[in-house]
């Protein structure tokens, strides 16, 4: 018989579905395991000491311009957004992720797979905070991410949805060698082009 996760307290084979590519391990539990670590970057599972770091970001509304409606957040807000990560993680056994400076543990912004319930397939996405932007942190991030959907997922195809006037996102789709495949009108309140990926394109 499978013992409890340390974490959820829930039986560990319970949390694993037959599709799965985790291995199960009296250490695993699907909240805290995935990790995506590049030359400069860790990007792992969020945590309640991110929030501070991540409302900021939230309340930029220079940063959140093309985010949906554009609305900034408050410190309540961002901590149920932070929620909602970790119960995609459960559910899914990934997401969106906290991205890290792996020399100093410098919390720099979010990036990782997301797909949760009626979204059009799964999907990377980034958001840097700007003091760390023009380094190449989105691209480097993404490529990572993606890699480990390709991967770890077996994904076929993977999108990043972006609203139509953000440049310096198209640009990092761009450089990770996706293509636009069509546009939505309304995601979450706003247009958003659907930018696809590739396994052969993401890797170059």
């Amino acid at each position: 018989m499978a013992g409890l996760c340390r974490t959820c307290r829930v039986p560990q084979w319970s949390l694993l579905r037959a599709e799965s590519p985790f291995e199960p391990s009296p250490e695993w539990c699907p909240i805290f395991s995935l990790t995506i670590e590049t030359t400069r970057l860790r990007m792992r599972p969020f945590r309640e000491s991110d929030l501070e770091n991540l409302a900021r970001l939230y309340a930029d509304p220079d940063v959140l311009r093309y985010i949906g409606d554009g609305s900034v957040q408050n410190r309540a807000d961002t901590w149920r957004e932070i929620a909602l990560f970790l119960g995609h993680m459960q559910l899914r056994g990934y997401a969106t992720l906290a991205v890290e400076l792996r020399e100093t543990g410098q919390f720099v912004g979010e990036c990782g797979p997301w797909f949760p319930e009626g979204w059009p397939m799964l999907e990377v996405g980034w958001l840097i905070d700007p003091r760390f932007q023009g380094q190449g942190i989105a691209t480097e991030a993404g490529r990572a991410a993606l890699d480990w959907c390709f991967r770890s997922l077996g994904a076929e195809r993977v999108c990043s949805l972006i609203h139509p006037e953000n440049g310096p996102s198209i640009r990092v789709a761009q450089k990770l060698g996706a293509r636009v495949d069509r546009r939505l009108d309304d995601l979450n309140g706003a247009p958003a082009d659907v930018w696809v990926h590739l396994p052969a394109a993401s890797a170059v």
